[in-house]
């Protein structure tokens, strides 16, 4: 774990996210480079797909607030912007996860497969938006946690309660907007019920799934604003 990373974390009830047409200078300039990076990407991952993604600018949080402004951009610049170490400190990327929480207390987490970017990385469902997610200029991010949380892990919003407000968890040059959402289902239970979801994916995106109940739980694929998170969320800070 990266323990180097500064994180903030703001409890927030609006999240005010407008999509723009903004031409990324970094994606422009150096475009024979990050296509050369994405297709050496390609030749270990074949399955990397160079789709449209989000990415946000201008990030400002007043009280309950939280806004941004979005542009779209291809998949291979965003992977080269965050493989070189995030270059342009312009732009940030600002994604939305569901933690999944059991009626036990337990939290559910996912072990990203190794045919995906994030191999090996533990995190709560999520991804980074895509077009799909906008709706008259608007980046929904709810709407976008409810299609990563269903596409990982099955459950529909029929299957847990989402919290009325978010977590937003500033961590270098990203930002996580985390909701819980709570399943009337026991731990235990409710990991078995995911894997057998997964046992019936062609090509699951998650590998396995973790159940974090203690700071004993935690693991060294957890990135910093997970685990940063989980600290505060284990000591009743929902």
């Amino acid at each position: 774990m990266n323990t180097d990373v500064p994180v903030t974390i703001h409890r927030v009830t609006h999240l005010d996210l407008w999509v723009g047409d903004h031409a990324w200078p970094f994606a422009e300039k150096r475009r024979t480079e990050i296509d050369a990076h994405f297709a050496e990407r390609q030749r270990d991952k074949p399955e990397l797909w160079n789709g449209r993604v989000l990415l946000g600018r201008q990030p400002r949080f007043d009280g309950v607030y939280f806004s941004a402004e979005y542009f779209e951009t291809d998949f291979a610049s965003f992977m080269a912007w965050r493989d070189w170490g995030f270059p342009d400190a312009s732009v940030f990327n600002g994604f939305g996860m569901g933690v999944i929480r059991a009626r036990d207390g337990a939290i559910v987490l996912g072990e990203m497969g190794g045919h995906t970017a994030n191999a090996g990385k533990v995190y709560f469902a999520g991804g980074t938006p895509d077009p799909s997610d906008v709706r008259n200029r608007r980046l929904e991010i709810a709407s976008s946690v409810a299609r990563e949380v269903k596409e990982e892990t099955g459950l529909t919003r029929l299957d847990y309660q989402a919290a009325d407000h978010w977590h937003c968890v500033e961590a270098g040059s990203l930002v996580a907007m985390l909701r819980i959402l709570d399943v009337d289902q026991p731990g235990d239970a409710l990991k078995s019920r995911i894997e057998a979801f997964l046992a019936r994916e062609t090509k699951p995106e998650l590998s396995g799934i973790h159940l974090v109940r203690s700071k004993a739980d935690f693991l060294p694929t957890m990135p910093r604003f997970v685990t940063a998170y989980l600290t505060a969320l284990l000591r009743g800070d929902d």
